[in-house]
C-alpha cells in the first residue's frame, strides 16, 4: 500500500556562512550534514543537515537572496521572516540536545510545559536559536 500523506520535505534557512552553520548543525544540535565537501568545493550552491529520514533543513547563503526571482518579491524573503521551526525529539534526544547548547552557551529559554503542537500537548519544550538568528523550539511528547 502506498501512503499519500503529506509530509514536510525541508525548510530553507538564511545563514550568512553555510560551513559554520552546517558545523553549529551537527555539534550543537545532532543534525548530520549533507553535501558539505561539494558546497565547499564549488559543485553545489548550498549544504543541507538532515532532521531525519525525510527531512532536511537546506543551508542557504543569505548572498543567493538576490538571485530568487521564481516569485516575485522572493529576495525580500531573505531576513527572518518565519517565527519558529519547531523540532519533535523523543525524550533523551531533547534531553541530550538541552545538554550540548548549554555546554556551548547557546542561550535558551526556560521550559515549557503542555504547549499545544502537531501531536497535543508536549511534556516540555524550550527555544533557542542559532547563530544566524533563526530561531528553533525542541519539544517533546514522550
Amino acid at each position: 500500500m502506498t501512503d499519500h500523506a503529506a509530509r514536510l520535505d525541508h525548510v530553507v534557512l538564511w545563514v550568512r556562512d553555510p560551513v559554520a552553520a552546517a558545523d553549529f548543525y551537527e555539534k550543537a544540535v545532532g543534525m548530520e550534514p549533507l553535501r558539505l565537501t561539494e558546497f565547499a568545493a564549488g559543485q553545489v550552491p548550498f549544504p543541507s543537515v538532515r532532521v531525519n529520514d525525510e527531512t532536511i533543513l537546506d543551508l542557504m547563503p543569505l548572498t543567493f537572496a538576490e538571485r530568487m526571482t521564481m516569485l516575485p518579491g522572493a529576495a525580500d524573503s531573505a531576513g527572518h521572516p518565519v517565527n519558529h521551526v519547531c523540532l519533535s525529539l523523543p525524550r533523551g534526544d531533547f534531553d541530550a540536545l538541552l545538554g550540548r547548547l548549554e555546554e556551548r552557551a547557546v542561550p535558551v529559554s526556560e521550559l515549557s510545559y503542555d504547549s499545544f503542537g502537531a501531536r497535543g500537548k508536549a511534556t516540555r519544550s524550550f527555544y533557542f536559536r542559532d547563530p544566524d538568528g533563526n530561531v528553533f523550539e525542541a519539544r517533546h511528547y514522550d
